[in-house]
């Protein structure tokens, strides 16, 4: 009974200790930029906003939300490349700080960018681009064995030597991103943040690549934070998935149970865009269409961010930002008025309302009897005392 409560009482990644079994830890990471809104006045813009998250070694970590929710900038932030405002890193249990453990993390821990051309040098070769993490890291002993590790990193991506003296525009985009994955996988790391590596690509491209990444995962055994719009995908490569709204995290759990079963009314909005192939399927499946407008994150709305376009909005979400919690289905969920999200039939089945309330009475009886067994043992605690 108690461990059933203190499982509904603990947020997600905020043990005071570091979990070993976890690769990667964010605790309450914040990214702010000053933004100029007038003469010698500037204006807070909140980026990433209060985030926590982990992940499990070999594991992947989804990250999907609309354009603008501040999904890239927590990959860079993670990856220091900008120096986060507040809260802490943690890599395998140890904080990420000084320049010397930032710079011994990303022999660790790579990225993947989002444009596959711009994030080459147009004037380096294939051997130049994928070895130069190879001679900023200075992991190699000899010239033959920096250049079998870059024909040994071509041949991972599918490509062949002869394109090691070819320069970036001579590719097509596929062929890009592999090389840019090529680069990442250069200091051999355990964790690469992949920010949208296929948006840019054709669909029978993103097919390639996406199981190229897969096939990478399981040789080897590397752990990814992968940033995407496009849920399929995400749900295909992903053992978890979070979903950001204007710099914060309002849901997060298992993929499966993201994608079939979404409690936060966001999550629910995204996840009904999401085209069916089935035409039936498509025409049976109700468009749950957001109100109002995206707010802007220089004057972001007080209290639950996304209220302003919640039709279950109420007083206590102006007057409080509510928090991430445990529900029974294993996922976290930060809504003050999910009990009302879940009665709503019309765009939820009315066994996860069930399963939500008969959880929570649940827990709520297991407090009353807390409670009364704390009282008894005060009570007979002063008896003693007395005596």
């Amino acid at each position: 009974m108690s461990e059933s409560l203190d499982k509904l009482n603990k947020d997600v990644c905020t043990n005071e200790q570091a979990d070993e079994n976890y690769l990667i830890e964010v605790r309450n990471l914040k990214e702010y930029f000053d933004v100029n809104t007038g003469f010698f006045t500037t204006t807070k813009l909140k980026a990433v906003d209060d985030i926590s998250f982990r992940i499990k070694e070999g594991e992947t970590l989804g990250l999907v939300g609309e354009s603008g929710c501040g999904k890239t900038t927590a990959g860079r932030t993670l990856l220091h490349l900008y120096k986060p405002t507040s809260g802490e890193i943690l890599y395998r249990g140890k904080p990420i700080k000084s320049k010397k453990e930032i710079r011994e993390f990303r022999t660790n821990a790579t990225m993947v960018f989002q444009d596959p051309y711009s994030s080459l040098n147009p004037r380096m070769t294939v051997a130049d681009i994928i070895g130069e993490p190879l001679d900023v890291h200075k992991i190699y002993a000899t010239k033959k064995e920096r250049n079998d590790r870059i024909a040994e990193l071509m041949g991972f991506v599918g490509l062949s030597s002869e394109h090691a003296s070819r320069y970036a525009h001579e590719f097509s985009g596929g062929q890009r991103q592999r090389i840019g994955i090529a680069r990442a996988l250069a200091v051999n790391p355990e964790f690469i943040v992949c920010d949208e590596p296929v948006s840019a690509l054709d669909v029978s491209i993103q097919a390639q690549v996406i199981n190229m990444f897969d096939d990478l995962q399981k040789r080897l055994n590397l752990t990814y934070l992968f940033i995407a719009h496009d849920l399929l995908v995400v749900r295909y490569i992903s053992d978890n998935i979070a979903v950001m709204y204007l710099g914060k995290i309002v849901e997060i759990g298992t993929a499966d149970e993201v994608c079939d079963n979404p409690l936060h009314p966001y999550s629910r909005s995204l996840l009904s865009a999401v085209p069916a192939p089935d035409p039936k399927t498509a025409r049976s499946n109700k468009r749950i269409v957001l109100e109002g407008d995206i707010p802007s994150p220089l004057k972001a709305p007080s209290g639950c961010t996304f209220r302003t376009r919640c039709r279950y909005a109420t007083d206590i979400c102006a007057q409080s930002c509510p928090s991430l919690e445990l529900q029974p289905n294993g996922s976290y969920v930060a809504c003050h008025n999910l009990e009302e999200v879940l009665r709503d039939s019309s765009d939820v089945n009315s066994a996860a309302y069930h399963e939500y309330s008969n959880a929570k009475n649940g827990y709520g009886d297991a407090k009353n009897a807390l409670d009364e067994e704390l009282d008894k043992l005060k009570k007979s605690q002063n008896n003693n005392a007395e005596v």
